[in-house]
């Protein structure tokens, strides 16, 4: 029975990678559908509110992956490898509640193009970091591992987006908004918002290393 017991055993750490990457796309796809029904309050409590509960789901699975990684002898990937996944993930999900929390607490009145085409972006990018953990169990194969480098990729070009995005909407923030209160506050969301694609793009990093050094 002893024997038993102290048999390695291999959590399911890739189910719990796709649940989690699946927690990030809701909350992107929520606070998007609240910047789009930002006009009407009762959505916009609604989506804010769907953003907070991915997070706290999101927050739940990253938790068990840790508690699992310090259970777990074998594991199906480098210890440091999984631990730095699931946190540097979960920050997404963090940042994308930070940014519903940051619209209330500015009193943002109005959604700009910027803060649309921004969040649009950002729902992209971890649509497609859903995509790539999804092949991370069959990274052994060379056309799967392929496809994952490609769909880092993606991630890349996503976050290269938002950065120009960004500096254009600064450019034009401080050439046309007269009120220095809606500059500032402004300017704080833009740069919460590219924030999250940053962090996308930190996930893919580290998908990419995951994808070199076990393919």
């Amino acid at each position: 029975m002893l024997f038993g017991k102290l048999l390695p055993r291999e959590g399911n750490f890739f189910e719990m990678f796709n649940q989690h990457a699946e927690r990030i796309v809701e909350a992107a796809h929520a606070f998007g559908q609240m910047v789009a029904n930002y006009n009407d309050a009762d959505q916009r409590l609604k989506y804010s509110l769907a953003v907070d509960t991915a997070e706290e789901s999101a927050d739940r699975i990253t938790d068990e992956v840790n508690r699992t990684l310090h259970q777990t002898f074998i594991t199906p990937l480098d210890r440091e490898h999984i631990h730095t996944l699931i946190n540097t993930m979960d920050d997404v999900a963090d940042l994308i509640q930070d940014c519903a929390n940051s619209m209330a607490l500015y009193d943002v009145r109005h959604m700009t193009p910027e803060i649309m085409e921004l969040a649009q972006l950002n729902e992209q990018c971890c649509q497609s970091l859903r995509e790539t953990i999804k092949l991370l169990d069959h990274i052994g194969d060379t056309k799967v591992a392929d496809a994952a480098l490609k769909a880092c990729d993606e991630v890349d070009r996503l976050e290269s987006d938002a950065d120009r995005l960004l500096r254009a909407a600064m450019s034009k923030l401080f050439r046309e908004e007269p009120d220095v209160r809606e500059v500032l506050k402004l300017k704080d969301i833009y740069e919460l918002l590219e924030s999250v694609s940053d962090k996308c793009e930190d996930v893919a990093n580290v998908i990419e290393g995951i994808v070199l050094e076990n393919s």
